[in-house]
């Protein structure tokens, strides 16, 4: 959420002199006012606004146009009920991301139900879950292909192309991820987990995803960190006997950012 919105702005405050950074925090706690009554009021007019605050329409405009242009909040056209002529009036209301603001128990909630499968399944059912969470998402990958000698080394070219799917279509699911060459083959790196918070509290979701990876890439992959255990990226080695004939162009990472 951008600063200006609810917890700081260049405008000035309602009253005047006041320093520049007692403005920011009047400006603030005034939008973050208004964002709490369209929570509680639903769609409202700027002149309803103005009359919960205490502040002029103009005042209250000021405040909603930087909270519609940062996307908490969008303009609705309603008219009173039992009117049906005339004009509609322009309302008020939070939008998604604005009703993010104020938190949500998505994450506590996520939790508990795996808690819930693991004491009427076992682990097991977790590990179940979690593998098929993470086949759903890298459903569309094309596995590198295992050589029929087991003898023989796994195709490299093969492998970088199947690390790149992996880091796109996780970039696509939230994860931010990229590849990039290393010392001893490919460096898969996750800048975000949108789910590290329910991870840290059941390792079979990465323990899921590391083995689906490894069943894609046909070969051993090798978790070095992850964003769950408190480290800031999520970090796995993919190593290859003849990295230095990959990913050409290296010093570029592949993968969306």
């Amino acid at each position: 959420m951008p600063d200006r919105s609810v917890d700081s702005d260049k405008g000035s405050g309602e009253a005047t002199g006041l320093t520049g950074k007692e403005t920011r925090t009047t400006d603030g706690d005034t939008r973050r006012q208004v964002m709490h009554l369209l929570l509680k009021q639903g769609p409202i007019t700027a002149g309803m606004l103005g009359d919960h605050l205490g502040l002029s329409a103009a005042g209250v405009r000021r405040h909603l146009d930087i909270l519609v242009e940062d996307g908490l909040t969008e303009t609705v056209h309603r008219r009173p009920r039992g009117q049906t002529r005339g004009r509609p009036a322009k309302h008020f209301r939070l939008t998604d991301r604005g009703r993010a603001y104020f938190g949500h128990s998505y994450d506590l909630l996520a939790s508990d139900a795996l808690e819930a499968l693991r004491e009427a399944g076992g682990a097991d059912a977790v590990r179940a879950f979690a593998r098929q969470r993470v086949r759903k998402i890298l459903d569309k990958i094309t596995p590198a292909t295992s050589p029929d000698d087991a003898e023989e080394q796994v195709d490299e070219h093969a492998v970088e192309h199947t690390a790149k799917q992996l880091a796109e279509t996780l970039s696509a699911h939230g994860y931010i991820s990229t590849v990039r060459p290393s010392e001893s083959g490919i460096q898969m790196c996750q800048h975000h987990c949108p789910i590290a918070h329910v991870a840290a509290e059941h390792p079979e979701l990465c323990e899921a995803e590391h083995e689906v990876i490894t069943s894609l890439l046909s070969q051993h992959v090798q978790p070095l960190a992850t964003i769950a255990e408190g480290h800031g990226i999520c970090t796995t080695n993919i190593p290859l006997t003849q990295s230095q004939t990959i990913m050409k162009g290296a010093g570029h990472d592949s993968g969306t950012t």
